[in-house]
């Protein structure tokens, strides 16, 4: 059960950029893992708000940053509509993921400071959240990163090599942002990692699968895809 449902201010660990806000839900009974969820490209809307609450419902914390802040704070976009698919697109092009990681991190510490007793984390992303979560997993600032059909991942498998977490990718195999060509660098830049690292593609299906309500959503790879989110994020619990 969530105790504690609302948004906060968070100020970046040098203070330079100003203050952005992040919606925190808080369990009862916190299990002592944080979880950061990291947008799709529609904001922290009502979609990735009931993520966050259900990552609570679980005890765990969560917390999802506003990456969205520094051209419009505080937008939430429905991908519904075709206006809200457009603002979407205009604002990711804006978006620098480099800040994304150092924000979702610093919303993270704010997560920490707030409430006591957690111990370990995870970040768990969808589309260009996806790609900041794998970052926050290779450069070792969560415990953990998962992403859900994450963006142009490709592009920085460079850094998998540097992982000493865990790293759990939800590959849509019909995805067109991420191309046969794509999914094949990923699979091998993960394979040196051994159990570490798990790529999944979910066959016959595309990109968004696991967004409730969505065009592509597709129930059965949305519970497994989420059965698996569950198992990795329960193993910080038990370890």
């Amino acid at each position: 059960m969530t105790a504690l449902r609302e948004d906060i201010e968070v100020r970046g660990a040098d203070g330079a950029d100003g203050a952005f806000s992040a919606y925190l839900a808080v369990p009862a009974s916190p299990n002592g893992v944080a979880v950061v969820v990291l947008q799709e490209i529609f904001g922290v809307n009502a979609n990735i708000r009931e993520i966050a609450d259900g990552f609570a419902d679980a005890g765990y914390v969560a917390v999802a940053p506003d990456l969205y802040w520094r051209q419009s704070p505080g937008i939430q976009l429905n991908p519904a509509t075709e206006d809200g698919r457009a603002q979407a697109v205009e604002l990711m092009k804006g978006l620098d993921r480099e800040q994304a990681v150092t924000d979702a991190a610093d919303a993270l510490a704010a997560a920490k400071s707030r409430v006591s007793g957690i111990v370990r984390s995870a970040a768990v992303g969808y589309c260009f959240g996806g790609g900041v979560a794998y970052l926050m997993a290779v450069r070792n600032k969560v415990d953990a990163g998962i992403a859900y059909y994450g963006t142009y991942l490709h592009t920085v498998m460079g850094e998998a090599s540097n992982l000493q977490g865990k790293l759990l990718l939800h590959i849509a195999e019909q995805d067109h942002l991420c191309p046969p060509e794509a999914q094949a660098a990923i699979q091998a830049a993960l394979a040196p990692l051994g159990d570490r690292a798990t790529a999944i593609v979910h066959g016959g299906v595309g990109h968004a699968f696991a967004r409730i309500g969505g065009a592509t959503f597709d129930s059965v790879s949305a519970e497994r895809a989420n059965a698996m989110t569950g198992e990795l994020l329960a193993s910080l619990v038990s370890a």
